[in-house]
């Protein structure tokens, strides 16, 4: 994977946090995702929550696995700690990091296939384990790396950039999150800046295991046959001297509407998603209602964005397990290694 460094240039005047850092401070290399992609929104969005909440930077964990996705963690707090798992295991890392150090900020970032395919069982273990950390999803229905593949968040009737249609139902992770027990579920879409960095900042602030699941439009792969503007399209009707592929820049989508407000969104390349914010009345600590809201938006064709639910006191990983609050890696040896008398007591339980 390359990394471009960033040109860092500082106006005197950029606002500073608590910390007297500017945003600058938590940004990292720059993107080399293509333009218009939702996931540098999401990205911008971590930047902001992160200098708001004035976290120190070496004190934040960053994970991912394989995917467009898991680039994004090269992206922000450059002097933090970073990993990049191989397809679908981030949840591993991030557990055995977090065992390790219960005093950092851990934030994964995945895809829909990292997550809901090939790391579906550890997504449903992190869940579990109610481990404490900020998991964001970065949704957008394709295999972004290899050519445009159905995942398993791609709705039916989806076409993929061949003409395939999709007809297999797909694995709903807010859902999925309510039934093992996740005690803070959230649902954004990328271009709702004012809605996501909020989002972000009580996920990385909540006591447990903090889903967010970011619906983030792939520009490259959400066009499809019959489409005028499709590339399959275009070839087919100019003659070109080389055939090669050109991802053209386009702008990032960028939404505004306000509670209890559905708002249809067209994506580039001509099809609509529709979105809902949830209402100022909605109770989001009932894990029943939540599951049955989210399932009435589906039948309805729409995304319920929002904090859709939140359990304040629940006991996470460490709480569960009864580990030290020391990290690891400051423990005397004396106490990690019990000696000969010792050893005998502990192997002594399991005889």
């Amino acid at each position: 994977m390359t990394f471009i460094p960033k040109p860092r240039i500082d106006h005197p005047n950029l606002p500073r946090n608590a910390l007297g850092l500017t945003r600058r401070d938590y940004e990292g290399a720059l993107s080399t995702l293509c333009a218009g992609c939702g996931h540098d929104s999401i990205t911008a969005a971590i930047v902001e929550a992160c200098w708001d909440l004035a976290l120190r930077p070496e004190t934040v964990v960053k994970l991912s696995g394989i995917g467009c996705s898991s680039k994004t963690t090269a992206y922000f707090v450059s002097r933090g700690h970073g990993f990049n798992a191989v397809h679908g295991r981030m949840p591993s890392i991030a557990t055995g990091a977090n065992a390790a150090n219960r005093h950092l900020h851990y934030i994964g970032v995945s895809g829909d296939g990292d997550t809901l395919s090939i790391g579906l069982g550890q997504f449903c273990h992190a869940i579990r384990r109610n481990l404490n950390m900020l998991y964001i999803i970065e949704n957008n229905g394709v295999y972004g790396l290899t050519k445009g593949q159905f995942s398993a968040s791609a709705d039916v009737g989806s076409k993929a950039k061949k003409g395939e249609t999709n007809l297999q139902p797909p694995i709903d992770p807010v859902l999925l999150a309510l039934t093992l027990g996740a005690s803070f579920v959230a649902r954004s879409f990328s271009g709702d800046k004012r809605q996501l960095v909020p989002l972000i900042q009580a996920g990385l602030r909540h006591k447990g295991f903090a889903l967010i699941d970011v619906l983030s439009p792939c520009v490259t792969f959400n066009d499809h046959e019959g489409s005028t503007k499709s590339y399959a399209y275009t070839r087919e009707h100019y003659e070109v001297a080389v055939h090669a592929d050109f991802i053209p820049a386009e702008r990032e989508i960028a939404v505004e509407y306000s509670a209890g407000e559905a708002l249809p969104v067209t994506m580039h390349d001509g099809s609509r998603i529709v979105l809902r914010k949830l209402a100022e009345d909605y109770d989001p600590t009932d894990r029943i209602a939540a599951m049955a809201a989210i399932q009435e938006h589906m039948r309805a064709g729409e995304y319920l964005t929002g904090l859709l639910y939140f359990e304040p006191s629940n006991r996470e990983f460490h709480d569960i397990c009864g580990t030290t609050d020391v990290p690891l890696n400051s423990v005397p040896y004396e106490q990690l290694s019990p000696g000969k008398a010792g050893l005998e007591k502990l192997l002594a339980r399991y005889r």
